[in-house]
């Protein structure tokens, strides 16, 4: 079973979460979409919709579905239009094969993966495409290694390639793909992003303090931030992607 504790606790962050966290590269989301020109899309797991109104934005129509009540009023709030249905991965509140997609934007990690995959087989049509996507920070650059150092950043993704190798015997060979980009924020905007990962929300007081206090630190006296009014948090953004057989 997985523990959907963390996986629960962004309701109480939900306009944070959809002000902060970063969108998705367009180039990414063509890619993890194979060339679908039109088509019903569901964004699992889809939180406040940063990823649904991406796919909107591509000319699809997308179903999200979502467990958290919090999320899912952020997202109808934010969304034109918007109507995220109550409903996980493992229990996806659509008919078989109603679906030419399914993405996934920054919530595979937390499925419980045999179940979720079948019932992703069931909503998708033959020959539809399955695609997780992740946003992770490129630590590769120092500052934001150190970033992750203070808010106990390591990604609940892991190492995509080498953890999420096949989506079941429903599913094609899994391709992956990498894109880059980046997020220009102030040092508070990048204090708001962190206090929506899971970490911070389910720690408690004296540990959240202790890690704004480090940031402080961080952002005034590190070379490459100090006295800098905005940063450019980069990101590596990795899609998985499959056909349904």
């Amino acid at each position: 079973m997985v523990d959907h504790t963390h996986a629960l606790s962004f309701g109480a962050a939900a306009s944070d979460y959809d002000r902060f966290r970063p969108r998705y590269p367009e180039a990414a989301l063509r890619w993890a979409l194979d060339g679908l020109s039109a088509g019903g899309v569901v964004d699992l797991g889809a939180g406040t919709g940063i990823l649904t109104r991406q796919v909107l934005a591509l000319g699809h129509e997308v179903t999200p579905v979502e467990p958290d009540p919090e999320m899912r009023a952020q997202l109808d709030a934010a969304t034109p239009g918007g109507r995220a249905l109550a409903g996980s991965a493992e229990a996806i509140p659509l008919p078989d094969g109603a679906a030419d997609a399914v993405v996934v934007g920054q919530a595979y990690h937390w499925f419980d993966r045999d179940r979720a995959h079948a019932e992703v087989a069931r909503v998708l049509r033959a020959g539809g495409t399955f695609a997780p996507i992740w946003n992770l920070r490129d630590d590769r650059t120092a500052w934001v290694a150190e970033l992750g150092r203070i808010a106990h950043l390591g990604d609940s993704a892991g190492d995509v390639a080498g953890r999420y190798e096949d989506f079941g015997p429903a599913f094609t060979p899994v391709e992956l793909r990498e894109f880059t980009h980046h997020t220009t924020l102030t040092p508070d905007e990048v204090t708001a992003l962190l206090r929506t990962r899971s970490y911070w929300l389910t720690a408690p007081v004296d540990r959240r303090a202790r890690i704004d206090r480090e940031l402080r630190e961080l952002f005034a006296e590190h070379p490459e931030l100090a006295g800098r009014e905005t940063v450019d948090l980069p990101y590596r953004t990795l899609v998985l992607r499959a056909r349904r057989r």
